[in-house]
């Protein structure tokens, strides 16, 4: 296992800032990846020549997802709380932050993608927010895929806990593009289009499309993290879901 579970790197003289998940195969988002991902924006993201960040991930797959386990009532708090300054983070990134993702993209890992502007995908991606499924929510993606698809759409994924397909992400408009491979086309996207601008005038852009989608996630983000903690954390099936899954056996729902 690496020493760290991110690897860092800035590029194109200073222009963009490579962020690649590297705890393949899974690439779970745990605490260490949180804070690893949250350190590494804190540093540079201020950078006066950045352009852009690049988030991608080493191995097959973008992300299976959050830590189950760090979502046991006894560290739901912390994790949850982490995890969603990072989402805030990105949210309220001043220069874009292009995902490239491939293989399976749940959970908490499209949280974080979905945290960001525009995301490339491979053919045979797979996006979905299984959450549900254990008996819990997703508490910022109830937040970010409306605004990214609308409420319809984000309904769907969100009640249903199904995984799509690359395509139809495309066709309801949660990624950019599909592409063969996605690190080049998001590479492609930055050179051609962002490398030539202002960088100073691409973040007051940046600004003015996300700032009243910055407010409304902030603002949801903090209500559906209490409904999350205080209630849903209460119920009897949403521990049994969780404890479950950790222990690889079928859950038995009392519905209450």
């Amino acid at each position: 296992m690496s020493e760290s579970p991110l690897k860092v790197s800035i590029e194109r003289e200073g222009r963009l800032l490579r962020l690649t998940l590297a705890r393949p195969k899974a690439n779970i988002v745990d605490a260490a990846m949180i804070a690893a991902l949250r350190t590494a924006l804190d540093e540079q993201l201020t950078q006066p020549h950045l352009r852009a960040v690049l988030l991608s991930a080493e191995g097959p797959h973008f992300s299976f997802g959050a830590s189950v386990e760090e979502h046991l009532p006894e560290s739901c708090a912390q994790m949850l709380k982490s995890l969603h300054a990072l989402i805030l983070q990105l949210v309220e990134s001043p220069v874009p932050v292009l995902v490239a993702v491939r293989g399976q993209c749940l959970g908490g890992g499209l949280e974080v993608a979905a945290a960001g502007h525009l995301i490339f995908a491979a053919p045979g991606a797979m996006m979905g927010q299984p959450e549900v499924k254990l008996a819990v929510f997703a508490p910022a993606a109830s937040c970010l895929l409306p605004e990214r698809i609308g409420q319809a759409q984000a309904e769907d994924l969100l009640f249903s806990g199904r995984s799509i397909t690359a395509d139809e992400a495309l066709r309801i408009g949660l990624i950019t593009a599909v592409a063969d491979d996605p690190e080049q086309a998001a590479l492609d996207y930055f050179d051609q289009h962002l490398v030539p601008l202002s960088a100073s005038t691409l973040r007051f852009a940046v600004r003015a499309a996300r700032s009243d989608m910055m407010l409304r996630v902030r603002t949801k983000l903090a209500a559906v993290e209490k409904l999350y903690l205080e209630e849903l954390m209460a119920t009897h099936d949403a521990v049994e879901g969780l404890t479950a899954f950790v222990a690889k056996r079928a859950a038995v729902w009392q519905d209450r």
